[in-house]
């Protein structure tokens, strides 16, 4: 039992696995628009949550929240769930795949065995979709791959019930009606965009949105006083980590957004989204450029280091472009 079900690598696990669940049921649209339609850039800095004992830091919207506002704003139908009971969950897996139903699921990282060892971290937020069965073994497309892959039952029902921080706890979720008529792509776009604009700005907790860089900025400037050299080190490096390494990353989900809004240009024939996307692109240059420079503060990789005021400073310019230019769109759009 395999779905027809065309594989095509992607940028990221779940923009991956939206773009190709939609062209399977016949809506066909690029990575990038699904990231906009789907609201999926994004801050977060939640000192109160830990992952390996550092806080933990987003440049996306939470896992699943990119494919449910793709879908709500395509006027798509889906379904999600997750269980208590493993075995229930490999059932109700499996009757989706007999009726010839992709299935995506949320699991963790650090056992998914055709992953390199080299690749393989406690994160447990990673999207595939699960397209067959044969026997005891899956047929997965996972967007980080450039193949299919296959996982015995045994495999794919540990990586589904990983433990750690944010466990998926089998989670899965899939299309419950395809459109029955042609979604409609500029009115997607322009929630999207909104949607967007309304949680980089309006959030009133500071440890979202612009405000969250803000407050990471402010603090930063004294995690070497507070935190002593090694502590804050280590707290540096996991900016690092989050911004680069895990997902697309806090740049890359900046250039992803720019080639949503140049694309955006096109579809509604409005040439200031263009000057939007350039805009969006230098932003994602300063991130990486603070994620070098920081890398090189807690490597101490020369003598011509970034101090943690200066990375601080880069880090309210981010803030400050970010809150400029969202407010911008904002102000075109309304």
């Amino acid at each position: 039992m395999k779905i027809d079900f065309k594989h095509n690598p992607g940028a990221h696990c779940e923009s991956g696995v939206t773009v190709n669940m939609l062209r399977f049921y016949g809506v066909a649209i690029s990575e990038p628009l699904a990231l906009g339609i789907g609201a999926g850039l994004f801050f977060s800095y939640m000192p109160f949550i830990h992952l390996h004992g550092m806080p933990v830091f987003s440049f996306r919207s939470l896992p699943g929240h990119i494919f449910s506002r793709v879908m709500k704003h395509l006027g798509i139908k889906v379904n999600k769930r997750r269980f208590l009971n493993r075995g229930a969950s490999m059932q109700a897996l499996d009757k989706l795949l007999e009726k010839g139903i992709p299935v995506g699921v949320v699991v963790g990282v650090f056992y998914l065995t055709y992953f390199p060892k080299e690749y393989r971290f406690h994160f447990n937020a990673h999207n595939l979709c699960v397209i067959g069965k044969e026997d005891d073994v899956y047929t997965v497309s996972d967007p980080v791959s450039l193949t299919l892959n296959e996982l015995s039952a045994a495999d794919l029902l540990r990586v589904r019930f990983a433990k750690g921080t944010y466990p998926p706890m089998g989670k899965m979720y899939w299309v419950k009606h395809p459109p029955a008529v042609t979604p409609n792509l500029k009115k997607a776009i322009l929630n999207g965009i909104k949607h967007n604009c309304k949680r980089m700005l309006d959030i009133p907790i500071p440890y979202f949105g612009v405000k969250g860089i803000y407050l990471l900025a402010k603090h930063l400037r004294r995690w070497e006083q507070r935190l002593g050299e090694r502590k804050a080190a280590l707290c540096l490096a996991q900016v690092v980590r989050m911004l680069e390494e895990i997902g697309t990353g806090g740049a890359g989900f900046r250039y992803m957004y720019a080639a949503f809004l140049q694309e955006a240009a096109a579809i509604l024939n409005n040439p200031a989204y263009l000057r939007f996307s350039d805009d969006m692109t230098s932003i994602g240059d300063l991130w990486r450029d603070f994620a070098c420079e920081a890398a090189r503060r807690f490597k101490n990789r020369n003598d011509q280091l970034c101090t943690y005021e200066q990375l601080s400073e880069k880090l309210t310019q981010i803030a400050d472009r970010e809150k400029n230019l969202f407010s911008r769109i904002r102000q075109h759009i309304s």
